[in-house]
């Protein structure tokens, strides 16, 4: 495999989830999957790696916006 960006790797710094509680971990986990994902087709070639950055941003938003709302949804716990 190609060698992953150097910018998209400190972007999958927003997408860990080991500091979350349980039930926020089980929400942020699949964001945290598809962005590993996506941050490897890039590297293989399969995007480009500009439209990568947008592509990581808008997933950032919306892992933060799914945790929010869960937290929201359980009276903030």
């Amino acid at each position: 495999m190609a060698e992953r960006n150097p910018q998209h790797l400190r972007m999958m710094q927003h997408f860990a989830t080991n500091h979350l509680p349980a039930h926020l971990r089980e929400i942020s986990k699949p964001f945290s999957e598809l962005a590993d994902l996506v941050v490897d087709w890039s590297a293989e070639g399969l995007m480009d790696p500009e439209e990568t950055t947008v592509a990581l941003r808008k997933l950032l938003e919306s892992k933060d916006a799914a945790v929010r709302a869960a937290v929201a949804g359980s009276d903030g716990c």
